[in-house]
């Protein structure tokens, strides 16, 4: 499978969302913008600092953004490469941007007296609420680790559903909605969370967090993930540079690989939903390229 590479020169890309009218909306974490790429031009849609990492659109049209607070950057072998928190870094947030106008509003910065560390993705489900992933954050001695939330997009409520996932990152729902699936990054594992209602999971045995659905073999790291519509996950692999195709009935794993170690996030859009928009940070690039498969069409879109 060939990857077209579509925008370049983009400051560690990842949250891809594919619109209506053809274009792409991501993030640029390094430069901490919302971005729309189409014809192989860009333009900022916000300018939101800190570490905008995952998007998607709410029931309202506006983009909900998971704000990591930043990284410190690294350039290895021609690679931009996310490290530890900054200097400056004080906590994450989720907000909501209004794609006209570019205007933020912070929504959560806690959850009760939890603070966010890292939140990194959001899927939207068909009740209008949000589950979003907090990576947590790591120092140069320690780790704070985050978990898996549900959140309302007015700002009126947010439950922790999941505690204590080590490196939380790509979150996606199940066809039919009743199972949600988190990738821990630093585990290389896929969690499949049995859910009891909106924001309310099963957890799984000693302590887990849900289910095994996949486990990467040797020395590879999950990144944001999207699903399909026959209900195969699809992980960024990381430093493999791959998607990673998981069946979460039986764990198979199918690779496709995408040229650049530091791919992070993958999303699906078209008529017939297989075109799929991937995320290439490393090398700070946007990749098309057609897809086996459609992808699972999302609640919402603008």
């Amino acid at each position: 499978m060939t990857v077209e590479i579509v925008a370049e020169g983009l400051g560690f890309p990842e949250g891809p969302i594919a619109m209506e009218d053809g274009s792409i909306v991501l993030v640029e974490i390094r430069r901490g913008t919302l971005t729309r790429c189409w014809n192989g031009k860009t333009e900022v849609v916000a300018d939101l600092g800190g570490g905008p990492n995952g998007a998607a659109i709410g029931p309202d049209g506006a983009i909900y953004v998971c704000n990591n607070g930043g990284f410190k950057w690294h350039e290895r072998n021609g690679l931009v490469i996310a490290g530890h928190a900054p200097a400056d870094y004080a906590g994450g947030w989720i907000e909501r941007v209004d794609p006209a106008t570019g205007e933020a509003d912070r929504l959560y910065t806690h959850c009760g007296d939890i603070q966010l560390r890292g939140p990194n993705d959001i899927v939207f489900d068909r009740h209008g609420g949000f589950y979003f992933t907090d990576h947590g954050k790591s120092f140069p001695r320690s780790r704070d680790v985050g978990g898996l939330f549900y959140a309302r997009p007015d700002g009126s409520s947010i439950v922790e559903v999941t505690p204590n996932i080590i490196s939380a990152n790509g979150v996606g729902l199940s066809p039919d909605e009743d199972v949600v699936y988190v990738a821990d990054s630093l585990t290389g594992r896929l969690w499949a969370m049995d859910l009891e209602a909106p924001g309310k999971a099963k957890r799984g045995p000693m302590g887990a967090p849900g289910r095994l659905a996949g486990d990467l073999p040797g020395v590879q790291y999950c990144d944001s993930l999207a699903v399909t519509a026959s209900g195969r996950v699809c992980v960024a692999t990381l430093p493999t540079g791959a998607i990673s195709s998981i069946d979460p009935a039986d764990g198979a794993i199918e690779q496709v690989m995408t040229g650049d170690p530091w791919t992070t996030n993958i999303c699906f859009g078209g008529a017939d939903m297989r075109e799929a928009w991937i995320t290439l940070s490393g090398t700070g690039k946007l990749g098309y390229t057609r897809w086996a498969e459609p992808g699972l069409r999302l609640n919402f879109n603008a």
